[in-house]
């Protein structure tokens, strides 16, 4: 069955993970990802997270993050710091469709593989740069990782306990959101640029995104209060600022979140799950901005009868009582969870030292190419001969001159 993108190929010059989750999203699409490492050492999250184990049950030197960015690519080692090495990118580009990186803003000009070279060699190129600033303004030299960006975005000032109680204070968020971010907005720009490039203009185009703007940009339903009203968004916890209930709650063995959006569904709370109609009909809470102004009244009230029993109790009555809820799980009880394994989240996928390895799907459901998960994440180095024999066309001579050389591994 054809694939949504078996046509394009893309030439990764990225590492850690803003640009590898782009392009591990286009590979699930089903691009060719060619991934270019740095000969020994390969994309520093190589060495991060928990250890692979063989078919033998030994670890190996395969981690877990790298092994969560990488699937469905080629890997390529190829020091491009030589000239030799610089050379096999520009040709390689010359079949590309896509490159994307995320060096800092200028580094790749150095080796002549920034995008107005390579869009010199192959103007059907759609090049994106992914960086922390950017490539203008004054901190666009600048390096960052996620924890700068969830503080300089604002994010970490909505995020955490609210001040004046106990624990409070900008708290990060438990991934590295700024990352994932920016590779959705990348792989959403990334698409759009080939689709312009083959029905209006013939031409690809460079992206320039940053990771800053992007988190800035993804928060903009709570950055508008601020815009529009001059109202700042205040730092709540789990609660929400613009409804209630909207919070966790203490079961007998356990917590559950409570997803109230509006009046109708605060109406079943108390009438079909609490047992408390007399709630509903109280003029202190019958819409929800009243029912914001007077939390402090209302919420011990729904806490302290939901404390009475389990979570499986509770969440029997609110999935009957159509109130929106949810447990709040580890990860061993999201994998079990009947919905999440209905919908096939926990897949597998071949790889090279393991036989095959666990990992959580693409949750895009296409009803005519759907996903197909063939090529597991790589081993440093793994198809190098096989990308210069296909793609250069390269013989056995040429390719065992490069390695004695050391550009190639």
């Amino acid at each position: 069955m054809t694939s949504l993108l078996s046509h394009i190929r893309v030439l990764d010059l990225s590492r850690i993970l803003s640009g590898p989750w782009a392009t591990q999203m286009l590979a699930d699409f089903g691009a060719d990802v060619i991934k270019v490492e740095r000969p020994g050492s390969g994309d520093d999250v190589r060495h991060q997270g928990a250890q692979l184990k063989d078919r033998d049950g030994m670890p190996t030197e395969e981690r877990t993050v790298f092994l969560a960015l990488n699937r469905g690519k080629r890997s390529i080692a190829i020091d491009m710091a030589t000239r030799a090495g610089q050379e096999l990118i520009r040709r390689m580009a010359a079949s590309a469709d896509v490159v994307v990186e995320n060096f800092k803003a200028g580094d790749l000009a150095r080796y002549g593989l920034d995008h107005v070279a390579l869009r010199a060699i192959n103007p059907r190129i759609v090049y994106c740069s992914i960086s922390g600033f950017g490539q203008s303004g004054p901190y666009r030299h600048l390096p960052g990782y996620d924890l700068v960006f969830q503080a300089m975005s604002g994010l970490m000032s909505l995020t955490g306990v609210p001040e004046g109680q106990p624990g409070a204070g900008p708290q990060r968020t438990g991934y590295p959101i700024s990352d994932t971010t920016a590779g959705f907005y990348a792989t959403i720009g990334i698409l759009a640029a080939l689709h312009h490039r083959d029905t209006v203009s013939g031409e690809g185009q460079y992206i320039d995104l940053a990771m800053l703007d992007a988190q800035v940009a993804a928060m903009s339903s709570m950055a508008m209060s601020y815009v529009v009203a001059g109202e700042m968004p205040q730092r709540v916890g789990i609660r929400s600022q613009l409804t209630c209930p909207y919070q966790d709650f203490d079961c007998a063995d356990g917590q559950v979140m409570i997803a109230v959006g509006n009046d109708k569904q605060y109406q079943q709370l108390c009438t079909e799950v609490i047992g408390r109609p007399e709630l509903a009909t109280d003029p202190r809470y019958t819409t929800t901005p009243l029912r914001v102004a007077n939390r402090e009244s209302l919420v011990p009230v729904i806490a302290e009868i939901l404390r009475g029993n389990t979570v499986e109790h509770w969440m029997a009555r609110l999935r009957a009582a159509n109130v929106p809820a949810g447990p709040i799980n580890d990860f061993a009880q999201v994998l079990n969870d009947p919905q999440i394994r209905h919908r096939e989240l926990l897949q597998q996928v071949p790889h090279t030292l393991a036989g095959s390895m666990p990992f959580i799907a693409n949750p895009l459901k296409f009803s005519a190419t759907p996903i197909s998960y063939r090529r597991g994440p790589p081993l440093l180095g793994e198809h190098t001969d096989e990308v210069l024999r296909e793609v250069l066309q390269l013989d056995d001579t040429a390719i065992a001159a490069l390695r004695e050389q050391g550009v190639i591994a």
